[in-house]
């Protein structure tokens, strides 16, 4: 059987998120990599829906620019008062009637702060939803702790009779583990009747979505449920705590599924992944490694320990030791690290290195060359099979405007020179230690590019008397003298 297309998903994300004590709007805190509506939309793009349309409230110009920036094609309708959930849906289903958009099928209701909901879960709702032809069917989960949740009242069948909320329950009622999710799947025609019979007649003065089951059942349809294999899929997120909570479960299922799909993971307490993240078998990732954005991990790569990698692409065996990359591209067989950053832009061939203490920024490093130690190079492209001097810096900054070097293949550089840019090094160059280049060199030649050395003996002792330099330089004199 084909999987069930919704006509719409609904995702409610209107409410501000008190608790999370924040300047940031709750539903665009992120974890994995995404924010928490962000992982919601996933999740909801996956079961292609006809229509996919967020309830934004708080905050909504920077809730709506957000979602625009991670899917153009969502639609948003704006709940100007946070007047209970039930009411959102209204708005939503309203903003799509005057866009033209009459609803005929299933409609998905979820909530923005439920990152860890999977779209194999909606499906699954959604099927029972239609295979049993219910007018609702309401997701849920027994929990070990139902404090907050909606109760699933039952009847003696077994069948949903009513959701109550915590502040309407009774104590036996509060006694039940079996809560609501707050995800829905409905009737689209039925849901909109149902939502014309809600009242606030409630402790908090709000229209329920959920007193809809009620409804529903009382008009003689049928209301179903169904129970999510994993009731942390639910969680919603309202405060830090369970934030960290949230982050430290996605971190474990992707891990997870990493490792499974054939990539060694020594330490996954310590090591921290976006789901965006992609990996090829045999890779490696040792401890303390972050990845994030778009980063991808080709077989035999082995990054870490303590590495942050984000956007980067590591390729086959290449290897990554204490390093801080972003937005770079690392060949096959290539060597970063230790303590090497590189910046946006840098691309190094394969079996090339950038070594310690090296940072690199826009630069093109061709096959095989290596920055050993100590050196920046920006703006620049170097050929293959070069070796770059210790303590190298490519002056690539005037004060304005940033420059670019060129240094050919199979270049040997010296200790400590600075590259003033523009300036092209030909291929087979080398150049003295020192030397500071701000000429063009061509193919084959040797730059020299230092005043000449001149020592005047006997200064320390004429101009430091008594100092401790002095007295050591009398000293080697005096054994001088002796030995003669």
């Amino acid at each position: 059987m084909s999987p069930i297309r919704p006509a719409a998903v609904v995702v409610l994300a209107a409410g501000e998120g008190t608790r999370m004590k924040s300047a940031t709007p709750k539903v665009l805190h992120e974890i994995g990599g995404r924010s928490l509506v962000g992982h919601v939309v996933a999740a909801a793009r996956e079961l292609a829906p006809e229509q996919l349309i967020v309830v934004v409230g708080h905050a909504r110009e920077q809730v709506t620019a957000h979602l625009a920036e991670m899917d153009p094609a969502i639609r948003t309708a704006v709940q100007v008062e946070q007047k209970g959930t039930g009411n959102a849906v209204r708005t939503a289903l309203e903003s799509l009637a005057e866009q033209g958009v009459v609803l005929d099928g299933t409609v998905i209701i979820t909530c923005g702060d439920t990152p860890l909901l999977t779209a194999d879960t909606l499906r699954t709702l959604a099927a029972a939803h239609e295979g049993d032809g219910n007018a609702v069917t309401v997701l849920t989960a027994e929990v070990p702790d139902a404090t907050g949740y909606g109760r699933i009242v039952r009847d003696g069948g077994g069948a949903v009779a009513a959701i109550v909320e915590q502040k309407d329950a009774s104590e036996e009622q509060r006694a039940i583990r079996e809560i609501n999710s707050g995800v829905f799947a409905f009737d689209a025609k039925l849901l909109g009747e149902a939502l014309s019979k809600v009242t606030t007649d409630n402790a908090q003065g709000e229209e329920y979505l959920t007193d809809t089951l009620a409804i529903l059942r009382a008009a003689g349809h049928r209301v179903g449920a169904a129970v999510a294999a994993d009731h942390r899929e639910i969680l919603g997120i309202n405060n830090r705590v369970q934030l960290a909570e949230a982050r430290r479960l996605l971190n474990d299922r992707v891990l997870t599924a990493a490792m499974l799909a054939g990539v060694t993971v020594v330490d996954p307490a310590s090591t921290w992944v976006d789901v965006s993240v992609e990996f090829e078998p045999d890779s490696v990732v040792l401890p303390g490694t972050q990845l994030h954005g778009v980063t991808r991990l080709a077989a035999g790569a082995e990054v870490g320990p303590d590495c942050v990698l984000t956007d980067t692409v590591v390729g086959e065996d290449a290897r990554v030791v204490k390093a801080v990359c972003e937005g770079a591209e690392i060949g096959a067989g290539a060597s970063v690290g230790p303590f090497a950053y590189l910046r946006p832009g840098t691309v190094l061939g394969s079996r090339s290195k950038a070594g310690t203490y090296v940072e690199m920024k826009n630069a093109v490093v061709g096959e095989g060359t290596k920055v050993p130690h100590l050196s920046y190079v920006g703006d620049a492209t170097i050929g293959e099979y070069t070796n770059i001097g210790a303590a190298s810096v490519f002056v690539n900054y005037d004060g304005e405007r940033k420059h670019h070097t060129t240094v050919g293949s199979y270049c040997r550089t010296g200790a400590d020179n600075m590259f003033v840019a523009p300036v092209t090094v030909g291929d087979g160059v080398y150049t003295a230690a020192g030397s500071v280049i701000v000429k063009d060199v061509p193919a084959g030649a040797l730059a020299v590019a230092r005043g000449q050395q001149r020592n005047i003996e006997g200064w320390v002792v004429r101009k430091r008397p008594g100092s401790a330099a002095a007295q050591a330089a009398e000293r080697a004199a005096g054994e001088s003298d002796q030995g003669a």
